[in-house]
């Protein structure tokens, strides 16, 4: 950035009304990063990083240096201080100084050492309406006509008004704050205390309170993050039996692969073909793994983590290979748990029947589920089927990717992880009943909204989706149809 000098003195001395004459009585200044002072030279150079306009008192800014700096002036121009000429205009004569007072009163201190030695911290003015105390009121320069008392006072009842108003909605502000800080403390001590409780008397006795009232109350409302890992690779479990052994064999595996990949240059056949696709799509697919976090792409801290395990899947299930999607449930698990026992719950969570149906791309089973989907839909949310069916806003166009990332593409992460614990509490049918309080929440605006715009808005869920609200609406949802239950309709499609 370019620098600006003004002459060091210019700064220090007493307001000067030349610094008025701008257009509305503005004053343009910049945010500086590092202010140079040159003794030498008498300047200071500043380093600009915004420019910004608005009104401020330049009285007693530099008022602990105005003292020193106009005895020194004094000496060398013989007892008087001509003024000095900025912007190649010469400044007039300042006026008197006037006595400073504490910040609270809308002046200035008498140097930056008293704002410290005055208070504890910034805490002791947070409430302080910083708009309004940059607000000063001043009477018209001299080479200009004098205001009229009528508009003098005008002018002072808007000024005083404009102080009012920005106090207000600073006190408005502050409380909003006060209360949000309040909320924020009180569920960090009710996650504090339910951590607690999982540590102390659910986790030592798993297979015995797994089930039990007090932990799926608390499972219901969350899982600390401190005990989400921990208690994701109990409920997940390891029926296939996979080894931190196997993990790391598997990684060799891909990593040599990848090194094929990249060495090699005559085509392939048979599974290798399928593997090296496999390996392409995961480096395609990674990038777009949760883009705003800006941790899993390339040159992020968890970038070789994701790919390593993808590929490590990869080599253990060629049979089923990479799907478009897998990085999203790798991605969340990696985040809650080490390398080798996501690869555990990872290769584990694809085993079970629905994700295996819908990666397998095996085409009678997701037909089966999402005909199981649409009888539950109708008898839930009767008028948004039918808008849907008029629409022609089927559920393969939505569903199939909630499914294939579990909710993680398509909602904000903490509300993504707050849908994981209860699905792996309860299972597949959750992921259903999930799906269905995301219709029931948005029902009125998915009501005005044709085919494009409702697939663009499910596709990508609100940002401020807030879990509470999400939660209720899914609790409202009931699973049965007539006497029958997920299990029995979804045979019934099945058969």
């Amino acid at each position: 950035p370019r620098l600006y000098q003004i002459p060091l003195l210019r700064v220090y001395r007493k307001h000067d009304r030349s610094l008025q004459d701008t257009s509305a009585g503005h004053i343009m200044i910049y945010v500086c990063t590092d202010i140079m002072e040159d003794a030498s030279r008498n300047t200071v150079s500043i380093c600009p990083v915004r420019r910004i306009f608005f009104i401020f008192d330049f009285r007693n800014v530099f008022a602990w240096k105005s003292s020193r700096d106009a005895q020194n002036t004094s000496s060398n121009n013989g007892g008087t201080a001509p003024g000095w000429k900025l912007f190649g205009r010469l400044a007039s004569k300042p006026p008197e100084q006037e006595p400073t007072t504490d910040l609270e009163s809308g002046r200035l201190p008498e140097s930056p050492a008293s704002i410290r030695s005055t208070g504890s911290g910034s805490k002791r003015y947070e409430d302080i309406v910083a708009s309004s105390s940059a607000l000063i009121l001043h009477n018209r320069p001299s080479n200009l006509p004098a205001k009229s008392q009528d508009e003098e006072q005008k002018h002072r009842q808007e000024y005083e008004q404009m102080v009012e108003a920005a106090r207000k909605k600073e006190l408005k502000e502050a409380k909003q704050r006060k209360k949000q800080l309040q909320r924020q403390l009180k569920v960090e001590e009710q996650l504090a205390n339910a951590a607690r409780i999982w540590n102390n008397e659910i986790l030592p006795k798993w297979d015995l309170m797994k089930s039990s009232r007090k932990a799926r109350d608390l499972w219901w409302q969350g899982i600390p993050p401190a005990v989400r890992g921990k208690v994701w690779k109990l409920a997940i479990g390891n029926d296939l039996n996979v080894t931190h052994q196997l993990y790391n064999i598997c990684l060799s595996r891909a990593q040599e692969r990848l090194k094929e990949v990249g060495d090699t240059e005559t085509p392939q056949s048979g599974d290798n073909v399928d593997k090296e696709a496999s390996m392409e799509l995961i480096q395609l697919d990674i990038a777009r793994t949760f883009p705003h976090l800006c941790i899993f792409q390339r040159g992020g801290p968890y970038y070789d983590i994701l790919h390593c395990l993808l590929g490590a899947y990869v080599c253990y299930r060629p049979d089923v290979g990479y799907v478009q999607g897998m990085s999203f449930i790798a991605a969340v698990l990696i985040l809650n748990l080490e390398a080798p026992d996501a690869f555990i719950c990872f290769a584990n969570l694809l085993n079970r029947p629905c994700h295996m149906a819908f990666f397998c791309l095996n085409q009678n089973l997701m037909n089966a589920y999402y005909a199981a989907y649409n009888d539950f839909f109708r008898e839930n949310l009767p008028r948004l089927y039918c808008h849907f069916t008029e629409s022609l806003l089927s559920a393969d166009l939505y569903l199939l990717d909630w499914l294939y990332t579990v909710f993680a593409k398509a909602m904000p992460l903490d509300v993504a992880c707050r849908v994981w614990d209860v699905f792996l509490r309860d299972g597949e049918e959750f992921l259903f009943k999930a799906a269905l309080g995301v219709l029931h929440l948005n029902q009125e605006v998915l009501l005005k909204l044709d085919f494009i715009h409702g697939a663009q808005f499910l596709t990508k869920l609100p940002d401020d989706l807030a879990a509470d609200q999400l939660f209720k609406s899914i609790e409202s949802i009931h699973m049965n149809v007539g006497k029958q239950k997920f299990a029995e309709v979804l045979h019934t499609t099945s058969t």
